[in-house]
C-alpha cells in the first residue's frame, strides 16, 4: 500500500478504495401495526441510508405485526431473484405483538449469530441496558441475507451505520458479505 492510497477505517476493518464497489439490491421492510407510508420514519431512514451508500433500493413495504404477513413478504422478495438482502425494522421487541423473530428465524437456512452480538454491543453504547429489550437477528434465506432491526430510528441508524453497511460494502476488508454472495447456495 502506498501513501497515495486512502483507506477509510470502519470498526474492525477498512474500506479500500482500490477495490470495486458492487451495489447490492436491498429491500426494506417495516413491521408495524401503527405505521403507514407517511409515518414510517425508520423505514425512510433506512431506505435513505441504503441509497445514500450507493446500493439499489429494490423495494420497500410495510406489513402488520403478523407472522404470516412478514413471512409472505420476505419470501416473495427472496423468490423474486431481484433482492440480495432484506433489512426489516420493527417487531423485534419483547411485547406480545413483537413477532418478527418468530416469523423470520424459521426461514433461515443459516443463522448469522454474530450479527445479534455485534448489534447489541453497538446498541449498548447508544441506549445502555435497554438493548436487552431487542431480539435483533439475521440469517440467510435461500441465498438472500435477512437482517432484522428494532423499529426506532436510533436502532436503524446504529444497525446500518455501524454494522450492516460495512459488511454490504464490497470494498470492506479484511472480508465482507458481498464477496460471499456468489457462494451462498453452494452444496
Amino acid at each position: 500500500m502506498t501513501s497515495a492510497t486512502p483507506i477509510t477505517l470502519t470498526p474492525g476493518g477498512r474500506i479500500d478504495p482500490a477495490r470495486p464497489f458492487v451495489p447490492v439490491r436491498i429491500a426494506v421492510l417495516t413491521v408495524s401495526d401503527t405505521r403507514d407510508e407517511e409515518s414510517d420514519t425508520s423505514g425512510h431512514v433506512l431506505a435513505d441510508r441504503v441509497t445514500g451508500a450507493g446500493h439499489v433500493l429494490a423495494d420497500k413495504a410495510i406489513v402488520r405485526d403478523d407472522v404470516d404477513e412478514i413471512r409472505a413478504r420476505i419470501l416473495a422478495w427472496v423468490d423474486s431473484g431481484q433482492v440480495d438482502a432484506v433489512i426489516s425494522t420493527g417487531g423485534t421487541g419483547i411485547t406480545g405483538r413483537d413477532v418478527t423473530p418468530e416469523a423470520v428465524e424459521p426461514l433461515f437456512d443459516k443463522r448469522i449469530d454474530g450479527f445479534s452480538v455485534v448489534f447489541h454491543l453497538v446498541s449498548f453504547q447508544s441506549v445502555g441496558l435497554s438493548t436487552l429489550q431487542s431480539r435483533a437477528t439475521a440469517g440467510i434465506v435461500n441465498g438472500v441475507f435477512v437482517f432484522c432491526l428494532p423499529g426506532s430510528n436510533g436502532a436503524v441508524k446504529d444497525g446500518w451505520d455501524k454494522v450492516i453497511q460495512a459488511q454490504l460494502d464490497s470494498r470492506h476488508g479484511p472480508c465482507n458479505m458481498v464477496e460471499l454472495m456468489p457462494r451462498l447456495l453452494e452444496k
